[in-house]
């Protein structure tokens, strides 16, 4: 049987977003680097790692409506290119300014074009049959760029300096990424004169029914509300709190670069394994509950850390906080997709990723403050976990019975 175009298309999505995603989640692997180089405190470098995720997340509706206009391949390929010049440009920097200026707003800005709503809407546009699988595979890309490029980072960081590195990570995404995203992306199947796979949804064309839809009855709908603000925590805990502070934290308990990478690549390696889990189970179901499990079991993961004084431990958790890691995003996705399904999705999906992006810079921030008053990360980790028992009781209560998609 033929391969269906939709599957090559996923793959430039996935191998996009494992690239740029997995630069933007090597953040961590710079922070003490930076810190060495530009004398900065633990607050100082968080604020980068805040403003890039203030500028990310503001970025995320006005993609979501170029994509709805232009297409998500226009975006995907001028972001990748914007963050691998950028990257490389950083490179240069001499003080602490440029660095905010580079990584905070040029390469968070094309982070934010190479990024989930880019992939929604592509598999929104590709994909009726296998949609929660098709998302899940997507999405497995940032976990694909967790375990890869981060480790690669810290490795190529202590062979070569910082600076090698961030040209290293800048060359791969303009000489290898773009070109593949070019010749192998399309916005939609009738690009290559396909149907979808699965074939036409059979509730037609539902961006005719978008364009006459008012915006302001998604934001007066509590079930809005109740599915962004989980994920505003979700962005708080993973993005924010684990991608920028596992590493430094892990470094203030002694741990060898050898322990603590492979904590990271144990972490990725169990997201991965989470994200295409729940792709494939979102699409049998009840999305809800799945989030109910994933949010739950992702606070009494944060208690490891609590108390991880050995390795061990350390890699226990990477495990099991791996499992549910991004395992939140496609349900989510879905959700939205189900509940508000004669919007336009791209925009939708943009200030849901809004939303994650604003919890990912206080994650990022918070935890760097109140590290830099305590010199520990224990208050941070307590208020993490407070916040996802939140999370889960607003997803209960959700409407039981989703609307089908």
């Amino acid at each position: 049987m033929k391969l269906h175009y939709g599957w090559i298309v996923l793959f430039a999505t996935f191998f996009a977003l494992f690239a740029v995603q997995g630069v933007r989640l090597a953040f961590g692997a710079f922070i003490i680097p930076w810190e060495n180089e530009f004398s900065l405190d633990r607050s100082m470098t968080s604020l980068i790692s805040t403003v890039s995720f203030i500028v990310y997340g503001l970025s995320q509706p006005v993609v979501g409506r170029l994509i709805d206009r232009y297409g998500a391949r226009m975006i995907v390929i001028g972001s990748t290119a914007l963050v691998g010049v950028s990257v490389i440009l950083t490179a240069m920097t001499q003080q602490s300014w440029q660095l905010f200026l580079l990584y905070g707003f040029f390469v968070s800005l094309g982070v934010g074009g190479a990024s989930n709503v880019a992939a929604a809407a592509i598999v929104t546009k590709w994909f009726t049959a296998k949609r929660g699988f098709a998302l899940g595979i997507v999405e497995a890309g940032f976990g694909v760029g967790q375990m890869i490029m981060v480790p690669g980072s810290l490795l190529l960081i202590q062979v070569m300096g910082w600076r090698g590195t961030v040209v290293v990570l800048g060359l791969f995404l303009l000489l290898l990424v773009v070109p593949v995203v070019v010749f192998l992306l399309r916005n939609q199947p009738a690009d290559k004169n396909l149907s979808p796979y699965g074939g036409v949804n059979e509730q037609g064309d539902t961006v005719a029914e978008n364009k006459n839809s008012s915006l302001w009855s998604v934001f007066a709908d509590y079930k809005f509300w109740f599915i962004i603000m989980p994920f505003v925590i979700c962005g708080f805990t993973t993005t924010g709190l684990m991608d920028t502070h596992l590493i430094p934290f892990a470094h203030d308990h002694g741990f060898s670069t050898q322990v603590t990478g492979s904590a990271v690549s144990i972490l990725a390696a169990f997201n991965i394994a989470g994200i295409i889990l729940s792709g494939y189970l979102a699409d049998r179901w009840s999305s809800r509950r799945m989030l109910i499990f994933f949010y739950s079991v992702r606070s009494l993961s944060l208690i490891l850390l609590l108390v991880s004084h050995e390795p061990v431990l350390l890699l226990i958790f990477a495990a099991v906080f791996g499992l549910v890691d991004f395992a939140t995003v496609a349900p989510t996705q879905l959700l939205v997709t189900k509940h508000f399904n004669k919007h336009r999705v791209g925009f939708i999906i943009g200030w849901l990723f809004l939303g994650h992006q604003v919890g990912s810079a206080l994650g990022s921030y918070i935890p760097g403050l109140l590290y830099s008053h305590h010199n520990s990360y224990s208050s941070a980790f307590y208020a993490a976990i407070f916040l996802l028992v939140l999370a889960v009781i607003m997803t209960y209560l959700l409407p039981k019975k989703e609307l089908a998609s």
